[in-house]
């Protein structure tokens, strides 16, 4: 089977970014089927060396918000409203749907298309007409933008209004249109507003090239920080909760609790506070975690399924994590705690820092958690190539 994965951004060599992640980890899987994949996406600006091999990489994109200047986000407005689209979608469609259909015929022919993302289906609707189409529904994307619309004044409350209206339209339309649908938890599956469960399925993701091996602490080292919080903050449903998490949960923990975190910030975003160290961007998110005696995920609002929470809990890791931070995810192991009050959320830390430290609480073994979400991805990327027919000679 040929599939074009057509996606926002091309995975990198070392991805970092949930999504970047949850794609490889998807990649993964569908090479382990034997599908034979071709990738067509587009690269961040800073990363066009960083793309994988034989990918057709469409052209560099800014694609956070948070990281554009005041000149470029007008402009991306300006282009959205004349093009009656998302704004996410607009900076793709700009590309020119004709222009990606001409690389896909160069490149195919193709059994069928993985469309990465509701984005992609509203940047380029005409796709889901040409081939047989599995969507990628990372988030549910029209209740994350409302999600963001709750905040910020009335021109940021209008302007993500309209989004999530233009996103659950795109949403319908590309959920209807679609063979089989790939959600990452059981609650977006149930959370588009359209009855989607006889042809779509969960993929439970696990950490690509870590799928078969225990993820066992980096030696015997001694932690440098009691608390890491890790992800790309620039996303806003994240940096909801990174900003819940130092307003008013750092005024509840004892002074002696180090912090560190690590991810990228929105261009401005300052902190200082003589608990916390400010990492940014780090080079090797495994090594991170290693380097915390607890993770705090901190999830408030959004939809989809945490990377940082599979990361945590693949590597056997103590964490304390609130109810937004654990979708999609099942049993939990019995190092891991669950609070949504600040004082609740303080006080399971400190409680488990505590036990970390004498050694009443460690890393634990999560070879058993890796197997059976290896187990089940497999089966459920099975379940959506089974949709794809395969075309002669292709």
């Amino acid at each position: 089977m040929r599939l074009a994965f057509i996606t926002p951004l091309l995975p990198t060599k070392t991805p970092d970014t949930g999504f970047e992640i949850a794609n490889a980890c998807v990649l993964e899987a569908l090479k382990a089927a034997g599908a034979d994949v071709t990738l067509f996406g587009f690269v961040r600006s800073d990363e066009t060396a960083s793309a994988p091999d034989k990918a057709i990489v469409l052209k560099p994109i800014v694609i956070e918000n948070a990281v554009a200047g005041r000149f470029q986000k007008i402009r991306w407005l300006a282009a959205s409203l004349r093009m009656g689209l998302p704004v996410i979608a607009t900076k793709l469609a700009l590309f020119g749907e004709d222009k990606l259909r001409a690389l896909l015929l160069q490149n195919g022919p193709f059994d069928g298309y993985v469309i990465n993302s509701a984005a992609i289906a509203g940047a380029f609707p005409g796709l889901l007409k040409d081939k047989p189409c599995i969507l990628i529904a990372h988030n549910v994307e029209h209740a994350s933008a409302a999600g963001n619309a709750a905040s910020g004044n009335m021109i940021t409350k209008l302007l993500y209004r309209r989004e999530a209206r233009l996103l659950r339209d795109i949403e319908h339309r590309a959920l209807a249109e679609c063979r089989f649908i790939w959600c990452f938890a059981e609650e977006d599956r149930q959370g588009f507003g359209f009855d989607i469960e006889s042809k779509s399925t969960v993929l439970p993701l696990i950490m690509p090239e870590q799928a078969a091996t225990s993820q066992a602490p980096h030696g015997d080292n001694t932690p440098s920080y009691d608390v890491g919080l890790i992800g790309t903050w620039t996303w806003l449903p994240n940096l909801a909760g990174l900003t819940w998490f130092l307003e008013q949960v750092i005024p509840e923990l004892p002074e002696d609790i180090s912090i560190a975190i690590a991810g990228r910030l929105p261009s401005g975003f300052a902190f200082r506070h003589p608990q916390v160290s400010n990492l940014g961007r780090v080079a090797d998110a495994n090594a991170f975690v290693a380097s915390a005696r607890v993770m705090a995920l901190t999830s408030r609002t959004g939809t989809g399924i945490q990377l940082k929470t599979i990361e945590t809990l693949q590597a056997g890791k103590p964490a304390v994590a609130t109810k937004s931070s654990i979708r999609g995810v099942g049993e939990l192991p019995t190092n891991c705690l669950v609070a949504d009050d600040p004082k609740a959320f303080a006080s399971a830390l400190t409680k488990i820092v505590r036990d970390v430290r004498s050694g009443r609480t460690s890393t634990s073994d999560s070879r058993a958690f890796i197997k059976r979400r290896q187990l089940q991805l497999h089966a459920a990327v099975q379940q959506g190539l089974a949709h794809i027919p395969v075309t002669r000679g292709s």
